[in-house]
């Protein structure tokens, strides 16, 4: 009769909550045994299975599984919705009276908002305000020039080579004493990445990305820069250009 009654118990553990089976079969043993004999059986039948009716075994198997306490209320927690509730005395009742007529909830979110107000702003007011830029900027990109007005590119094509995008044209000519010059020098804006290996290759410094982030177009053509136009770029940005390069010398 003992066997049988376990078997009741055993199948309704498993109809009901097959999770709680599958660790009760775990920590089947003497113990549990007797535990689900001297309970009632009319109890046994009728209490669903839940797990924490037999927490008592977890005293036996404390070092090797963790019964949770499903009784136990949680009163520290604020849960989405909950309403102000009395706790039976005066000052309960007046809290909770005070809670629904002066709407607490939304005079203390308005004061969130007007504390917001006297902060200073996050955000600027672009294009008449700018943020900083690092030095390591990368912009629109610019043909640099030496003091004396001599250009610093010297046709060794490795910005054209190392580009992944293949954005870059150069074509070169001899000059008379025998160096190189660039004859046409050629960047395809919509093509480039930005990702500066130009500017890491270019052992004179003459190809660069300045500062300039403005230079949207309303036409393709507009953003395939020639060497003209890369130059005119370095002669306009040059100061912002050769601190950037000089703030940026030991890292380079």
């Amino acid at each position: 009769m003992d066997l049988k009654v376990l078997v009741v118990v055993i199948q309704r553990f498993v109809l009901s909550h097959f999770s709680t089976a599958v660790v009760i079969l775990y920590c089947f043993n003497e113990s549990i045994r007797k535990i689900a004999i001297a309970v009632n059986v009319g109890i046994v039948r009728n209490m669903r299975l839940q797990f924490c009716l037999v927490s008592q075994a977890g005293n036996v198997f404390s070092k090797f599984l963790r019964i949770p306490n499903c009784s136990q209320i949680r009163t520290k927690y604020k849960y989405v919705g909950e309403t102000a509730q009395s706790d039976g005395t005066l000052l309960g009742d007046f809290r909770k009276v005070m809670h629904y007529m002066f709407m607490t909830e939304l005079v203390r979110g308005m004061g969130i908002i007007a504390g917001h107000y006297f902060m200073e702003p996050a955000t600027i007011n672009y294009p008449f305000e700018k943020g900083p830029l690092s030095s390591r900027f990368r912009g629109e990109h610019a043909l640099r020039r030496y003091p004396s007005g001599e250009e610093r590119c010297i046709a060794c094509k490795l910005c054209e080579a190392i580009c992944p995008a293949q954005a870059i044209t150069i074509e070169a000519e001899a000059r008379p004493d025998g160096s190189r010059r660039t004859t046409r020098y050629d960047i395809d804006m919509t093509k480039c990445i930005y990702c500066g290996l130009c500017q890491e290759a270019c052992p004179v410094d003459a190809i660069v990305e300045g500062p300039n982030f403005e230079y949207s177009t309303e036409t393709h053509e507009e953003l395939l820069y020639n060497k003209e136009k890369l130059l005119l770029n370095g002669d306009r940005w040059e100061p912002e250009l050769a601190a950037n390069l000089q703030a940026e010398y030991l890292y380079r």
